[in-house]
């Protein structure tokens, strides 16, 4: 079976596109976006209406609370078994979103990594941010240098591996294990930059507009700003600092946008890096031309 990948920073288009490849190729969608699997962060993460959706199936959509930890092993799991039962349907399938991990993790699958342990992860929350990634640096130096010093769920991963297998994560994470049947052809779509960056712009007021700020007032009343922060999603932190009064709003809403436009430049680099994507440039060619060349791949994959 052929499953087409459609990837790209925030902002870029990709919702609108799977979705007319979806009904091109009469196919199911699969979300790749590791915001959009927690239930209740809806505005902030462009989570997709069931208006929206058009009638297409759409899977890994509130998937988790947000007090629930959730990987990219989980992840793989749960899409693998998805694959598992459209391949017996003979579906076609879709998968999209921006979190490349996650989408790598079902092309080309993920290393036999040992599963979360609860006691060490509760002795990590003793040390700061930068306390963690030095004693990463110990023993991993590779996976210190990758991992950003602010990404602090993926110091404590990487940091955990090492302790609980004795070898370095940026080791044993490249020994990749695919436990589905799919072929992907695998599209990055891109644009120009300030274009992007005023459309992550843009997003933002409207997100603003649709009630943003009441949908993180919520979910802060709900469970609390800590366990919010743990998640570390864009939009919510920003606003819950303004919520506990150590911001005003224009500047959470500046630095939501500041954030997002960095987020996407990290996206770019990581879809970058990978050279089995074919771009697709929407600023310079048609919707028309795009989908064109959409199908022509798509065939020859197939053929």
């Amino acid at each position: 079976m052929i499953g087409i990948v459609i990837a790209g920073p925030t902002g870029v288009g990709k919702t609108e596109l799977s979705l007319k490849i979806a009904k091109l190729l009469q196919g199911d969608i699969i979300s790749a976006d590791s915001a959009q699997v927690y239930r209740g962060m809806d505005i902030g993460t462009a989570k997709i209406t069931e208006e929206e959706k058009q009638g297409i199936k759409h899977y890994m959509l509130d998937i988790v609370d947000p007090v629930e930890k959730y990987s990219v092993g989980n992840y793989q799991k749960k899409v693998d078994e998805i694959l598992f039962e459209k391949e017996k349907e003979n579906k076609n399938i879709i998968l999209t979103g921006g979190t490349g991990l996650y989408i790598r993790s079902i092309t080309d699958g993920l290393s036999d990594l040992p599963g979360a342990d609860k006691k060490l992860r509760q002795n990590m929350e003793k040390f700061s941010d930068s306390e963690l990634l030095t004693k990463l640096k110990e023993l991993d130096e590779e996976s210190a240098n990758l991992i950003h010093e602010n990404n602090r769920k993926r110091v404590e991963r990487a940091l955990e591996v090492c302790l609980l297998t004795g070898e370095k994560f940026s080791e044993i994470s490249k020994k990749n294990i695919k436990n589905n049947n799919y072929k992907f052809l695998k599209l990055y779509l891109t644009r120009d930059r300030e274009s992007l960056y005023e459309r992550i712009n843009k997003r933002v007021d409207i997100m603003m507009e649709q009630g943003l700020l009441e949908e993180v007032k919520f979910l802060y009343e709900k469970y609390g700003g800590e366990i919010l922060k743990k998640i570390n999603i864009i939009g919510y932190n920003e606003l819950i600092n303004f919520l506990e009064g150590n911001s005003s709003l224009e500047e959470g809403i500046n630095a939501i946008k500041k954030n997002s436009r960095r987020y996407a430049k990290r996206q770019i680099t990581w879809f970058k890096k990978d050279k089995d994507y074919v771009v697709l440039d929407i600023d310079k060619m048609s919707e028309e031309e795009i989908i064109s060349e959409i199908q022509k791949l798509y065939s020859s994959k197939v053929y």
